[in-house]
């Protein structure tokens, strides 16, 4: 499937913003935006799109299914449905939970997932991809527990990330189109005062930080009139 029959599934759904003002979880900001979390709640176009992604890798032996949370867990469970039907042999999904935060920040497998790993072919997946962070921090976790990492499937590679710097075998993701995006001192957005949307993305987080900095601003200056 192309990503012009991938777009209307989106678009269907709502899961396709344009022309909007975005903060994205990196902090920089957009005009577009696939909100994966306007599509999870449909399953039929879930679990199409997954389908999707597990017939790319139907020949690579996946014997396990793993993802981040939070989107992750269900595109995981969707993909190891399908794997399991193409191959006529069961198909596990696992997920991974963050622990810690800053440098410290780290993915892990809890509630047993971590034996059902060991020694298996393991195609990890990913909602959206802008840095590729959250999902090496997948694989580092896999790694600790003797899985052997042989595919990366996503829904959407929005940073234009590369199965050679990601360091996967085989990367295939539906949608690969990296998007304009700016730092937020440079965004052409802000400066023409486009209002930021707050109902995706980081843009209501990005607002309430705002909010706090100008009323830290404007105490201080009220102390040094003083």
């Amino acid at each position: 499937m192309s990503e012009q029959e991938v777009l209307p599934i989106l678009q269907r759904v709502g899961a396709l913003i344009t022309n909007s003002h975005l903060v994205y979880t990196s902090g920089r900001h957009g005009s577009s935006y696939v909100n994966k979390d306007a599509l999870f709640p449909h399953t039929a176009e879930t679990s199409q799109i997954c389908a999707l992604l597990a017939a790319h890798f139907a020949a690579a032996g996946i014997e396990v299914v793993a993802g981040p949370t939070i989107g992750g867990v269900i595109m995981a469970q969707w993909v190891a449905h399908h794997l399991s039907q193409l191959s006529g042999r069961p198909v596990l999904a696992v997920y991974a939970e963050e622990e810690g935060s800053g440098a410290e920040r780290r993915r892990v497998f809890r509630r047993g997932y971590g034996d059902l790993l060991t020694g298996r072919r393991v195609l990890a997946v990913e909602d959206v991809l802008t840095t590729g962070g959250s999902v090496r921090m997948v694989f580092a976790a896999i790694a600790q527990q003797g899985g052997n990492v042989v595919g990366l499937g996503a829904l959407y590679n929005r940073g234009g990330l590369h199965a050679a710097e990601l360091g996967v075998p085989d990367f295939y993701a539906l949608l690969d189109m990296p998007l304009d995006s700016w730092d937020e001192a440079d965004c052409p957005l802000c400066q023409a005062g486009t209002p930021i949307n707050t109902s995706v993305g980081k843009g209501a987080a990005f607002l309430a930080k705002a909010s706090r900095q100008e009323h830290r601003s404007t105490r201080r200056c009220e102390e040094t009139r003083r």
